[in-house]
């Protein structure tokens, strides 16, 4: 671990700009419909509940990151490998939030730049940032999140104002019932994205007043599951669901939409520039967290000497992740859930919160 801390305001805007991500761009809660909205309300519910196991293991392990007590846990050799996997798990996610940018990149506005040229230079420059120290990326995130607010109150204006706008569109009310609501939520909208804040498990020993991990952690997962909701909300307002189950980024589709005076107009760039914001935290967190797992796991004196080959790796898995980006779509709403969320987010902190609850009940009775 670096010697470093980071405030609880620099600890929020981590958590939150993390928690919108792609989340905010993606069609992301569209399998319930017109009860997108409310699916993503559903999530958020369950993923405070994952918050308080994530938690409660924090609190029982507070100096160590997460491949630190995960061998605690599960003994020395089962909980090296169990930790090693959480390292490349976050490798692989922190690749799928590398792609997404660098589609919605080539689709939107660079359509003859080559994917390898964009994925390579927004890698090398989160490398730099990691480089430099947890410190460095939370105050960056202190200024970023000031202008997320500013781009995103500007872009809600404008697309409130536009006269596009139609409320009706989400009605009738759970037009098909429940099922389809409670199947979006879990697992799809509670691994993604609130399960995957597990990640933070590496970095909260870092935090230089740990008694506010509670407060801020369900601060940010409240507010940043309100303006996905919202946000999923807005979009079936001004598109409707069959054009918003066809488009690929729903939310650029609604503000390309806005047209002020014949002069307000070709606002795609606060979509853009959102996202740019948000995946580059998520990837920092993600790619900062594996590498210091696996400093961690193979004891190496600084996690700085494999920053930049695990880069490389990265910038790899990004490109060979799909052929398509509906390929990787398709993998990331199927098998990606199925196989490596429920089991990383939900199963395992799970089974290592009962064991770690039954050995402190057993080492009371003995003592």
């Amino acid at each position: 671990m670096e010697k470093a801390k980071i405030s609880v305001i620099q600890l929020f805007a981590l958590m939150f700009i993390f928690d919108l991500g792609t989340a905010l761009i993606v069609s992301y809660g569209i399998p319930a419909r017109k009860d997108a909205w409310l699916a993503i309300l559903l999530g958020m519910g369950e993923g405070i509940i994952l918050f308080f196991i994530y938690y409660m293991l924090f609190r029982q392990y507070p100096t160590l990151p997460l491949t630190g007590y995960v061998r605690k846990i599960f003994g020395k050799y089962l909980g090296w490998i169990i930790g090693l996997l959480y390292c490349l798990f976050f490798l692989y996610i922190a690749a799928r939030n590398v792609r997404d940018f660098g589609d919605l990149i080539v689709s939107s506005i660079l359509a003859e730049t080559p994917l390898l040229a964009i994925t390579l230079s927004f890698v090398l420059v989160i490398c730099y940032v990691i480089y430099l120290g947890i410190e460095v990326i939370g105050r960056t995130a202190e200024v970023f999140i000031v202008i997320l607010f500013l781009l995103g109150a500007g872009g809600n204006f404008f697309v409130l104002v536009s006269g596009d706008v139609d409320f009706h569109r989400i009605r009738p009310f759970l037009e098909h019932g429940w099922k389809p609501v409670l199947t979006t939520a879990f697992p799809p909208v509670v691994s993604f994205p609130f399960g995957e804040m597990i990640v933070f498990s590496m970095i909260l020993p870092y935090l230089n007043r740990p008694k506010l991990v509670k407060n801020v952690w369900l601060l940010s997962m409240i507010s940043s599951g309100l303006i996905l909701s919202w946000t999923a909300a807005l979009n079936l307002a001004v598109l409707g669901l069959d054009v918003m189950e066809r488009s690929v980024f729903p939310t650029l589709a609604t503000i390309g939409k806005v047209n002020l005076f014949d002069f307000i107009e070709r606002l795609d760039a606060i979509v853009v520039f959102t996202l740019l914001m948000t995946v580059f935290f998520k990837v920092s967190i993600f790619l900062y967290g594996a590498v210091l797992g696996i400093a961690d796991l193979f004891k190496l004196k600084s996690h700085k000497q494999i920053i930049f080959p695990t880069g490389v790796i990265l910038i790899f898995l990004s490109m060979a992740i799909a052929s398509s980006f509906s390929e990787h779509i398709e993998e990331g709403l199927g098998a990606t859930i199925k196989y490596l969320h429920v089991p990383f987010f939900i199963v395992l902190p799970l089974f290592m919160l009962a064991i770690s609850l039954i050995r402190n009940y057993v080492k009371k009775k003995i003592n």
